[in-house]
């Protein structure tokens, strides 16, 4: 069991904190904006809920955030009452948001000359597969925090990957945005096409999609 602080409780963050109290079996701490739904969280799981991402993290060896953007990022670790200023030494902070390669090196830089790890960890699955803890996690950074960090990660992922050096999973997961882009751009145009030539477009979804 490892002590874990997990920082937002949205559609994503909320399952995958939960994964990590009930499938992982750790001593789980959680930090939202919105203090109720850190309450809720805690009355349905168990664990313990904080004020700030700084009271969340500390002491903690695995720090985890799930948050909108690179400024929401910013703000949970390096802000006013940031995580990044309570972490332990030789501790990991795992970030599951889809957010730049640029931040996620700013913070790996940060986080190192402070002595812990930073993992850039974006998932796609969805809020299902959130739900059903089968995620898949593209993770940058350095082979050593992966190591440590994967079995954790494990509780609400179904394949977790080393892509590189920090930023590299923000970058994978910008691929996998650009790759899923194109599949929808390319059934838009199909749909369009087959209403031109006045063909049954819910037949063809149909077919096609078996």
């Amino acid at each position: 069991m490892a002590l874990v602080a997990f920082l937002g409780l949205g559609v994503m963050g909320y399952p995958m904190a939960g994964h990590l109290r009930s499938k992982g079996g750790h001593d789980v701490t959680v930090y939202n904006r919105t203090v109720a739904k850190a309450v809720q969280w805690v009355g349905q799981h168990g664990g313990h809920f904080a004020a700030t991402p700084a009271e969340a993290a500390e002491g903690k060896d695995f720090v985890f955030s799930c948050v909108g953007n690179d400024d929401d990022l910013r703000s949970v670790t390096i802000g006013a009452d940031g995580a990044f200023q309570s972490m332990k030494k030789g501790a990991v902070y795992i970030d599951n948001t889809t957010a730049s390669a640029e931040v996620a090196r700013e913070l790996s830089e940060k986080a190192q000359a402070l002595g812990f790890s930073f993992l850039d960890a974006p998932v796609s699955g969805g809020q299902a597969g959130a739900e059903n803890g089968v995620l898949t996690v593209m993770v940058g950074g350095e082979q050593a925090a992966f190591d440590r960090a994967k079995p954790v990660i494990d509780a609400f992922a179904r394949m977790v990957g080393l892509m590189g050096p920090s930023g590299a999973g923000q970058l994978t997961k910008m691929i996998n945005q650009i790759c899923i882009a194109g599949l929808v751009q390319g059934l838009a145009e199909g749909i369009h096409f087959g209403k031109k030539a006045g063909l049954d477009i819910e037949k063809v979804i149909e077919v096609i999609s078996k």
